[in-house]
């Protein structure tokens, strides 16, 4: 486990995980493209289904401004496919039981849970830019207004909407 946490400038960790479907995604078929990266702990779980949802309704205006996303999750295929299903989820999820590209990117580790230390998924948010390096490293975000800060932040406004 790693404790490491990413920076803006570094390198963003390539990777290639199952989707929903079971087909292999890599970071590198994104490349020459933004992308926004996001990591959160479970499938169909409150937090987790508002943040999939916000980013699902923000969808338009982010591709608008030319950004992708793509969730991450350390759910199966299955599961992320009940998830795309049950909440009409038009952008990636992708699958890393493993935990290795999480751990990659500082988003698997210890945290606070309720006042508790616990290791588990840490709700992280990643920007990645055409040329492969990260624009924005978020760690520890909230579920609910996190998309709606990043717009905020990537300036993207209600254009796609």
């Amino acid at each position: 486990m790693t404790d490491s946490r990413l920076s803006p400038g570094d390198p963003a960790p390539e990777f290639t995980l199952p989707d929903a479907d079971g087909a292999p995604v890599s970071l590198s078929s994104y490349r020459g493209h933004r992308v926004v990266v996001y990591f959160y702990p479970a499938a169909m779980t409150p937090g987790c289904t508002t943040q999939a949802c916000d980013f699902r309704d923000s969808l338009a205006a982010l591709q608008a401004a030319g950004l992708a996303v793509v969730g991450v999750s350390p759910d199966t295929p299955d599961k992320l496919a009940q998830f795309r299903e049950r909440d009409g989820l038009t952008f990636p999820l992708l699958s890393d039981e493993s935990l290795d590209v999480m751990k990659t990117y500082g988003a698997y580790g210890e945290k606070k849970l309720y006042g508790k230390t616990v290791t588990g998924v840490i709700r992280s948010t990643f920007v990645v830019d055409p040329e492969g390096r990260l624009e924005k490293a978020m760690y520890n975000v909230r579920a609910t207004g996190h998309v709606a800060k990043l717009r905020r932040d990537l300036r993207v406004d209600a254009a796609g909407d």
